[in-house]
């Protein structure tokens, strides 16, 4: 059993969250082990999560609205609890990424975060010696959210092809993984285009950045260096790098094109080598 400590609400969107739920459990006349069976998980699972122990995912945060009749609550804090859970320096980019209307983005060895599969996420995370693995796949996954809004922002994301040939995981999640990047070929909201090999040098080799603008306000440049980030809404900045994404553009293959590589490369290099009539498993 998970002992009891004070929370201090105002502490942080998670003490907060805490706070909520010892109170609205105790109002509801329910103990710990009551309310677990209830939303099928231990009474020691809420323990930890009412004593701020255990970062809640969107899916204990409903099922413990639907318990309790909140009204959505949880489930419209949870949000911000899991944004908390991304490293310091990203937190204030994950807030405006969330605002803008439109984004492009270069990604020269990982698929871009808004398109990552839970285990894709997972590896990579894994591999950059990440802590609390689980909090951090699921502020990952929760950003994602955007994408399902009823007026979602257009995300249009050039990949290096070298993207589709790094693999994290096994070979099943990079299947996994380039499965769901040919998915968005049927959402309105999402592009991708991929720049082969054959397009030889192009100019954005100095790494992986973001465009993102907004419905008035200025437009903003992101980058990432190691263990932070910088953010400018410098015009000549933003200017450079819009004109150097509109080259990436140029330079890569048409969404058509794009996919047949996507199918391709997935078929070809992570296709189930145990199936006897040479198809690539779905």
């Amino acid at each position: 059993m998970v002992l009891a400590r004070d929370i201090d609400p105002s502490a942080s969107p998670l003490d907060y969250y805490s706070y909520e739920l010892r109170r609205l459990r105790e109002e509801a006349g329910l103990k710990q082990a009551q309310l677990g069976a209830i939303i099928f998980c231990t009474g020691s699972l809420i323990g930890m999560v009412e004593n701020g122990r255990r970062v809640p995912t969107r899916d204990f945060s409903e099922r413990v609205d639907a318990a309790l009749g909140t009204g959505g609550v949880f489930s419209r804090l949870v949000g911000l609890v899991l944004r908390t859970q991304l490293p310091n320096w990203f937190q204030a980019y994950a807030e405006m990424e969330a605002r803008a209307t439109h984004i492009s983005s270069f990604q020269p060895q990982l698929v871009y975060g808004l398109l990552q599969t839970e285990r894709y996420a997972r590896a990579v995370l894994h591999a950059g010696w990440g802590e609390n693995l689980d909090d951090a796949v699921a502020a990952r996954l929760e950003r994602q959210r955007m994408l399902g809004r009823e007026r979602p922002p257009l995300v249009w994301v050039v990949l290096d092809e070298a993207v589709l040939h790094r693999q994290f995981g096994s070979r099943e999640i990079m299947r996994e993984q380039l499965d769901r990047l040919l998915e968005f070929q049927h959402l309105r909201a999402v592009r991708i285009q991929i720049i082969p090999f054959s397009s030889g040098q192009h100019p954005a080799t100095v790494g992986a950045f973001n465009v993102l603008r907004f419905e008035g306000d200025p437009d903003i440049v992101y980058a990432e260096s190691y263990g932070s980030a910088h953010v400018t809404a410098n015009p000549e900045t933003t200017s450079d790098c819009a004109h150097r994404y509109d080259h990436l553009q140029a330079a890569a293959l048409s969404m058509e094109k794009s996919a047949e590589l996507i199918a391709r490369v997935r078929e070809e290099r992570y296709g189930d080598p145990e199936q006897s009539d040479g198809r690539a498993l779905a």
